[in-house]
Parts: structure tokens; C-alpha cells; sequence
């Protein structure tokens, strides 16, 4: 029986032809990549990077790291950014079932954790109902690599019992949040996909009972080259916040004091090392 084609219906997408696949379905690994510098890959990460058959990776996951897959690997970019998707999530979705139902290793390449602000749980739940194995694989989550790289830490004792990941972004109108319990002081509140909310975030949270002169901090670009260290106030969010362009995280509490936003210093010789190890 021949094997059965698959056809491009819109950019990227793959669909079979309706025929029964000849081999046995292949793996689906959510692989979570990190911020973006591929030092923090886990080494689970990367022993499936270099296993795959085909990437699927997101537009935030750094060029550093899509080179550790094989040459011959199938490269699909499902890039999103606020108001413009390559693929539609439901089509995204569809697309790891079709390649994994070729017999092929899929990795779908996540900025971050899979299973934080990453839809991670949505692709694994459509591998489910196919029928297809996933396996998933946890990355550093943004907020983990901006705390350490601003010696900033999420909980500390006497000013952070706790800490709270959030998102500013809703898909109709603001992120239906709580808000008192979010303004309640000794506690860090790291809001992702945040920029363009920053000032109703502060507003709400400052409406809410949380001092305005609460520190605040504003990490561009966690972990990569060209890092960027924004230390403000509660009521001074917004305004620092205007203008920037890459992703970025917005942390408020108390242990964001800490913070040192001196020019980020990239170890070198640690980078160097990592190249040679990832060509060998």
C-alpha cells in the first residue's frame, strides 16, 4: 500500500489525504525552551531537539536553539504576536496530529514552560483525543531566569511569602483577575504578556489596596543578549513600559528592591563551551 501524501492546505499546515499511514504513529514531546538562552535548556530538552524529525516552534524560541536540531529536520514557524497568528491554535493542534500520524518525532518548541501561559495543555489534550503519544518536557519559565539574572528573588523571607503568575492579556477586554487578593502587600505578582496593560494592571492593583510606591521591575528579553532592567514603582508602571518592543515581564512586590539593573554581563566562556558541546 502506498504511503499516503499529505497536502498544504494554508502556510504550514499539513493534512493527510484520508488513506491509512503504513507506519506506526510517531511522538509528540512538548518541549519547553526557555527564555532563550540555550544554556538553560534542559538536558531532557535537548536530547529531544536532537530527535526530531520535525520542529514546530514558537516565534519567541531563540535562533541558538532551533540550530541544535538536526540539519535535516522539518522547520514549521507557528509564530504568535498580539493580534497576528501564522496558524490559528485549533490549526496548530491539527498539525501536530497530522505529522505525528506520518510516523514522524515532533517537537513542538515552546518559549518558556509548556504548561505556563503557553497552551501547552490544549496540545497535549488534542494528542489525547487522537490517540497519538505526548510526552512533555518543562522549561525555565521567563520569570525564573529575569528573578535570578536581577538577583531579584520571587519569594523572600519577610517581604514575598508568596508569589503569583498571572497574564495581562485577555482575548476580550481586561484578564479577569482577582484583584484584592493580588494587592495584598508581601507578595510578588509577575504578570506576563503585560506591556500593553501595564497601566490598567497598576491601576486596578493600586485601586485595589497595593501601595503605589511598591517596587516594580520590567525585565525585556530574560536571559538573552540583549536584556533589559526597567526597577520603577506600582505607580510609575505604565510610564516605563511604554516603548518596548520585545517580551517582557512585569514583577511588583516588595523583593523587587533587590534588583540589581546594571548592564547584563554574558559569561563568554560559558556560551563558548555550550557551542562546542551542542556540535559534538
Amino acid at each position: 500500500m502506498p504511503r499516503p501524501t499529505a497536502r498544504n492546505v494554508k502556510p504550514g499546515l499539513v493534512l493527510l489525504d484520508g488513506t491509512a499511514p503504513t507506519r506506526a504513529p510517531g511522538v509528540v514531546w512538548l518541549v519547553g525552551a526557555g527564555p532563550g538562552d540555550p544554556e538553560l535548556l534542559t538536558v531532557k530538552a535537548f536530547n529531544a531537539l536532537r530527535a526530531a524529525d520535525v520542529l514546530v516552534h514558537d516565534g519567541l524560541v531563540s535562533s541558538e536553539i532551533l540550530d541544535l536540531a538536526p540539519t535535516a529536520a522539518r522547520r514549521i514557524d507557528v509564530s504568535k504576536r498580539k493580534s497576528r497568528h501564522t496558524l490559528p491554535q485549533d490549526d496548530i493542534n491539527q498539525l501536530l496530529v497530522a505529522l505525528a500520524r506520518e510516523g514522524l518525532t515532533v517537537v513542538r518548541l515552546k518559549g518558556g514552560d509548556p504548561f505556563l501561559f503557553g497552551r501547552g495543555g490544549e496540545e497535549l489534550a488534542a494528542c489525547r483525543a487522537a490517540g497519538l503519544e505526548c510526552r512533555v518536557v518543562p522549561g525555565v519559565t521567563a520569570a525564573l531566569a529575569a528573578s535570578a539574572g536581577a538577583g531579584a528573588p520571587l519569594t523572600h523571607r519577610g517581604s514575598a511569602q508568596a508569589v503569583t503568575f498571572v497574564t495581562g492579556h485577555a482575548a476580550h477586554g481586561e484578564p479577569d483577575l482577582d484583584w484584592p487578593s493580588l494587592a495584598r502587600p508581601n507578595q510578588t505578582v509577575v504578570v506576563y504578556m503585560g506591556v500593553s496593560t501595564a497601566g490598567l494592571i497598576a491601576g486596578r492593583l493600586i485601586g485595589a489596596g497595593r501601595a503605589a510606591s511598591t517596587p516594580a521591575l520590567i525585565v525585556e528579553n530574560a536571559s538573552r543578549v540583549d536584556e533589559r532592567r526597567i526597577l520603577t514603582t506600582l505607580a510609575g508602571l505604565a510610564h516605563s513600559a511604554e516603548g518596548l518592543k520585545g517580551p517582557a515581564l512585569l514583577m511588583v512586590g516588595e523583593a523587587m528592591a533587590l534588583a540589581d539593573v546594571s548592564p547584563v554581563q554574558t559569561d563568554v566562556s560559558l556560551s563558548q563551551s555550550f557551542e562546542r558541546s551542542s556540535r559534538s
